[in-house]
């Protein structure tokens, strides 16, 4: 077995080989290692900030893969192969140099990415692939100066690894260029190829190809006797496997794709076979190996998935989506955690300072050993189940302490204090002998196992204690409890219990089409009623009874049922998602020699969400003075590329002085923020449901097939929304789920304004989003929400700018006389229009829906004039005024009922400068 620390003294290099005098191996080593526990660092500190940093998802991947993995497979595969090779140390300068190169890169590919400015993402993708290319050149010219060694198969491991890394980063790059998004998937293939040549090649390469002598070290065993030609032999087939991988997704060809990911599947479980020989010899108890061994099985069902993904999925961009819930299994499940595994066995060994000292920092790595591996990959694998969103959060934060665990014990394993030097009393443990690890490792005794299992189980507590913060978060989540008695004690109308007849009617009832089919079914009274529904609509439905019987949530392709016990009467029933019953989502058992019941079924909407009912609540005192929505325009970022994180959640909002609804959101305020554009730009929006309910995003301003972007996604669930702007004007985004009118009247709407190109210069721009509120009563304990009956008739309770009643009375918008103002105004509705009009004012121009009303002459001047801007819903436009003079001009829809009910405000019109 060869040695994995320090190289034999037999080998030390001659002077002036090795680092300059006075720096020594350790302080090499600390300074090698540094990156890649700063970009762990870094990770800790994105996922405490993510809501704040765009496509922060895509960050936290490549903060861990690109930063701290890359950097640790430069490291390290040098390290084995000055340990493989038994080759004199040469100067590490060079290799100084390229590990500077790679992070310097890496910081650039990633801000250039963050940032839109794709000039700096592919110059940071072109210096990594350097890196990579240059580390690759070394080692193959140490490989051919090296005598043949019973392990130099892990140095070609290495070799293929940095000759597919410059692939796999000019993939990268063309990710980060503009018109990558086109219908024809690009954007979804050339991310199958940058992830299979990164993470199976790169990645996926270099840690085969180290676990080979690395596993068993870290058990204290031997290698088998066939690691060496298995691996040997491995290495062709997980070649081929990234090349028809790469190749198919590059070509288009989905199958190849496939069989690309199967075959590299198959090279994991050939090269793995030593691997389960030496774990039946000696079975894994310290955290190095636990986590190596854990971050295998990640990789391995991961593989498995995405060769599924790549069969069945009906097209490349439903394979893109798929990749988005797959690739937290790769990055964390497999890359992160073997790296963390690596480094808890390495780092000691190779910070040295004798065995004492080397202990000392493996026992520190090791503290909490089973409850770090149970966080972690629990933890993980309950993010990735179809658990509701505030589940999905406690277990990131779960999964999240386990890397703080490491990150602090690393630091002080890192930082820690040298071994003291020797005394009479207690002289320097002697040398290991090589073939042997530098230190003993962990205690394996009986009192040692006890304690690594009581460990392990208060992982368990933890991830419980997750599970159950999530549901108390969101209590949503559970069946509605039956109350009262159950079915079969339900006595019919006259008041009579039913005698039970002991037999069982079981119906089979499919949710389709916004409708249970059948949707009657018919029970004699006394037989018990067993319900087996299958959801084969897109979206997740239950059904609820009107004695209280609830089915729970049913996803798209999947199947439950509901037990009505024995029935006595005939019963209503109907899907409790808000909007579903009023959209035909009705039920009935109708019972044979019973009556159907009339009064005694509750009224439609009494076990809906909140605000389903009909009459008004009592409203709330605000809890402070209302912060007006931000009327001023937002500047056109520097970037052509624009990278929006949307994020949808249940939001308790004042909506009217003393009223509170609980709105749905698109980052919290309604409005949504308004995105700003030139004709040309890409929009990448990533919306994140972390609502209660599944919703959606229908962007005006693109032209494309909605089947695929503007589908509904379940609360944890997140999709990439790519489009071009290729026409200006005010547009309209909102959530497309039906009932479309309630998602948009509960908020669900915002602006995208793309300035026309030629229009004469401004001094203010101001966005007024006109939309209307039909405020739904309190219920279950909190706020309401859009009363789905008021919007039917058409009778909103106000018609609002920006959100707010009259908000722009107490808080008008300033500008001074002789200024140009532009004011872009969209009517959101769900159903009123607008007349907009400012009260003593004339427009100069009149915009609207893709051409002039009334055009400026040259330089802006003013050619006539308008007294108003008329839109239906979803239509937008501008006009341009200027105020001759001081003074307070209302601005209203001149539909004056809607004026009244708070479609108003004030232009603050300064003496000119």
């Amino acid at each position: 077995m060869p040695r994995i620390g320090p190289a034999p003294s037999a080998h030390r290099p001659p002077a002036g080989t090795g680092p300059r005098p006075g720096t020594g191996r350790a302080a090499w080593h600390r300074w090698a290692n540094a990156p890649s526990l700063a970009w762990l660092l870094a990770i800790v500190l994105v996922s405490g900030i993510h809501r704040g940093i765009p496509a922060s998802g895509w960050l936290l991947v490549h903060l861990a893969l690109l930063g701290a993995v890359t950097n640790a497979i430069l490291v390290y595969s040098w390290h084995f192969a000055e340990a493989l090779l038994r080759l004199p140390v040469p100067s590490r300068r060079a290799l100084a140099v390229r590990i500077g190169l790679l992070n310097a890169g890496a910081a650039a590919a990633m801000a250039g990415v963050v940032s839109g400015v794709w000039p700096a993402a592919v110059a940071g993708a072109a210096a990594v692939g350097a890196a990579a290319a240059w580390h690759g050149a070394a080692l193959l010219l140490r490989l051919r100066r090296a005598l043949p060694s019973r392990f130099r198969s892990t140095l070609r491991y290495y070799l293929a690894a940095c000759a597919l890394l410059p692939f796999g980063a000019a993939a990268g790059a063309l990710l980060a260029l503009p018109g990558t998004d086109g219908g024809d998937g690009l954007h979804a293939r050339l991310l199958l190829a940058h992830e299979s040549l990164n993470l199976l090649g790169w990645v996926g390469l270099s840690v085969l190809g180290t676990l080979v002598t690395l596993l068993p070290t870290m058990l204290r065993t031997r290698a088998d006797d066939s690691a060496e030609p298995v691996a040997r032999r491995a290495l062709w087939v997980l070649l081929a496997g990234v090349g028809l991988a790469a190749g198919g997704a590059l070509a288009g060809v989905r199958a190849a794709a496939g069989a690309g990911v199967v075959l590299f599947l198959a090279g994991v479980l050939v090269s793995a076979v030593p691997l389960a020989r030496a774990l039946r010899r000696r079975a894994p108890v310290a955290f190095a190996p636990l986590s190596a061994v854990a971050s295998l099985v990640w990789l391995v069902g991961a593989l498995g998935r995405l060769a599924w993904l790549c069969v069945t999925a009906p097209d490349w961009d439903a394979l893109h989506e798929a990749l988005g819930g797959l690739t937290p299994a790769l990055a964390a499940g497999f890359a992160a955690q073997v790296l963390v595994g690596a480094l808890s066995y390495l780092l000691p060994v190779v910070l040295g300072g004798g065995p004492a000292a080397v202990r000392r920092r493996t026992e520190t790595l090791d503290a909490g050993a089973w409850l770090r591996v149970v966080l972690a990959n629990g933890a993980l694998g309950l993010y990735l189940l179809p658990v509701p969103s505030a589940v999905r959060v406690a277990a990131a934060v779960a999964g999240l302490l386990a890397l703080i665990g490491f990150v602090w014990l690393a630091g002080r394993a890192f930082l820690g204090r040298p071994r003291p030097l020797p005394t009479p009393d207690r002289p320097e443990a002697p040398e290991p002998r090589q073939g042997r690890p530098a230190a003993s490792g962990p205690s394996t005794t009986g009192a040692s196992v006890r304690s690594r299992l009581g460990s392990g189980a208060v992982g368990l507590a933890v991830l419980l204690a997750a599970v159950v913060a999530g549901v108390a978060a969101d209590p949503s989540v559970l069946p509605v409890a039956a109350g009262g008695s159950p079915a079969g004690a339900v006595g019919p109308a006259g008041g009579a219990a039913v005698v039970p007849t002991g037999h069982t009617t079981t119906v089979d009832v499919a949710m389709s089409g916004m409708r249970f089919v059948p949707d009657t079914v018919t029970v004699p009274a006394g037989d018990r009623l067993l319900i087996r529904l299958a959801n084969k609509d897109q979206t997740a439905h239950d059904l609820v009874l009107a004695t209280g019987q609830d089915s729970s949530r049913v996803y798209p392709g999947r199947s439950g049922q509901l037990d009505a016990g024995v029935v006595a009467q005939s019963v209503d029933g109907w899907c409790s998602v808000v909007g579903h019953r009023q959209m035909g989502m009705v039920f009935h058992v109708t019972v044979t020699g019973a009556p159907r019941p009339s009064a005694a079924a509750p009224a439609p909407g009494a076990m809906d969400m909140p605000g389903m009912q009909q009459s008004a609540a009592p409203p709330a005192a605000p809890a402070a003075p209302h912060t007006p929505y931000p009327a001023a325009l937002p500047p056109v970022p520097a970037s052509t590329v624009h990278r929006v994180t949307l994020t949808v959640r249940d939001t308790v909002t004042e909506v009217a002085p003393g009223v509170t609804q609980t709105l749905w959101t698109y980052n919290g305020t309604a409005p949504g923020p308004v995105l700003h554009g030139r004709v040309g730009d890409r929009f990448e929006v990533t919306l994140v449901n972390d609502a209660s309910t599944g919703h959606s995003v229908d962007f005006h301003a693109g032209s494309l097939a909605p089947d695929g972007p503007m589908r509904t996604i379940d609360p944890g669930q997140s999709l990439v929304y790519t489009f071009t702007a290729t026409q200006p004007g005010i547009w309209m985004y909102h959530c497309s789920t039906m009932p479309m009118s309630l998602h948009i009247a509960n908020g669900m709407f915002g602006a995208v304004v793309i300035d026309p190109p030629g229009a004469p210069a401004v001094d203010h721009e101001f966005v007024l989003v006109q939309s209307e509120q039909y405020r739904g009563a309190a219920a279950h304990g909190g706020p309401g929400i859009a009363d789905a009956a008021k919007i039917a008739a058409g009778t909103p309770d106000a018609v609002v700018f920006n959100g707010y009643p009259n908000q722009y009375d107490a808080a008008p918008l300033a500008v001074r006389a002789g200024e140009r103002v532009r004011v872009w105004v969209l009517d959101a509705g769900p159903g009123r229009a607008t007349s907009f009009h400012v009260v003593g004012a004339q427009f100069g121009a009149v915009w609207a829906e893709g051409a002039y009303r009334l055009a400026p002459g040259p330089g802006g001047a003013q050619t006539g004039a308008s007294q108003a801007l008329d839109l239906a819903p979803a239509q937008g436009g501008f006009v341009d005024l200027t105020f001759g003079e001081a003074g307070h001009y209302p601005f209203v829809s001149h539909y004056m009922v809607d004026a009244e009910r708070g479609a108003h405000g004030v232009f603050d019109v300064a003496p000119a400068r």
